[in-house]
């Protein structure tokens, strides 16, 4: 697949033509889904602590009994 010379403008001018039809977000609405995703991480970081915690716990639990 070789790209020609002459093939380069009118690549670049369909590049430019897909990204003005883009519907690009506004600022609140990055901020609100940027603050959705950290509050989100935080929620199953907790969760996973928990899970591992009490799964920890069980092993442990399990290897004192077994001795």
């Amino acid at each position: 697949m070789a790209i020609k010379i002459g093939d380069i403008p009118q690549f670049v001018q369909q590049v430019r033509a897909e990204t003005a039809k883009v519907v690009w977000p506004t600022s609140r609405e990055t901020m609100m889904t940027s603050l959705m995703v950290i509050i989100m991480t935080a929620m199953l970081g907790i969760f996973f602590f928990g899970i591992d915690s009490l799964f920890s716990a069980i092993v442990h639990s399990l290897l004192n009994f077994a001795r």
